[in-house]
């Protein structure tokens, strides 16, 4: 959960109010409008259940956003949810690391990573090589990059902008 806005107007259903959330999804990193129930409260990062059965503070996922149809607090939000999303799923990025591939014959997806470029990722490909990497901790120690998290917390943001061609993160 990114925003909560009591009296909200949707941006995806035209004339459709009522108490609104701005959200990211964990599983495919997308930015969701909710239309939540009457009377309900939310914590900005809170994990809110959008399945079919068993809802418990929501009423329907009205559908997709943009990164620009986000409030300002969503905005400020979203690189602390975002980063918490992967700390929590951390095994997810970590096969990143392991699995990552040539985009084209002259760059490679992890180069597409703020920070990294050409001689860290010849340091990832060797040391992958080596031993496949276990954590971000790991990945720190044999690599020496320093929070990863938060690098990869940039690249997730700069996908949901639209700033990129190439997504390794946000489902399209």
């Amino acid at each position: 959960m990114l925003d909560f806005i009591p009296n909200g107007r949707s941006v995806v259903i035209k004339g459709k109010e009522g108490p609104l959330v701005q959200a990211i999804g964990e599983e495919n990193l997308i930015l969701l409008e909710i239309l939540a129930m009457n009377n309900v409260s939310f914590e900005v990062g809170e994990r809110i259940y959008i399945g079919r059965e068993g809802r418990k503070k929501i009423v329907s996922v009205l559908g997709r956003i943009n990164y620009a149809d986000l409030t300002p607090n969503a905005k400020n939000e979203l690189p602390y949810v975002c980063e918490k999303i992967i700390l929590a799923n951390e095994q997810k990025f970590v096969k990143y690391f392991n699995e990552a591939m040539p985009v084209t014959p002259r760059l490679h997806s992890l180069e597409l990573i703020p920070g990294i470029g050409k001689t860290y990722m010849k340091i990832i490909l060797d040391e992958r090589e080596r031993k496949p990497f276990t954590s971000f901790e790991d990945i720190n120690k044999r690599v020496g990059i320093k929070d990863v998290a938060k690098l990869l917390t940039k690249r997730i943001i700069e996908e949901l902008q639209g700033n990129t061609r190439i997504f390794l993160f946000v489902k399209r």
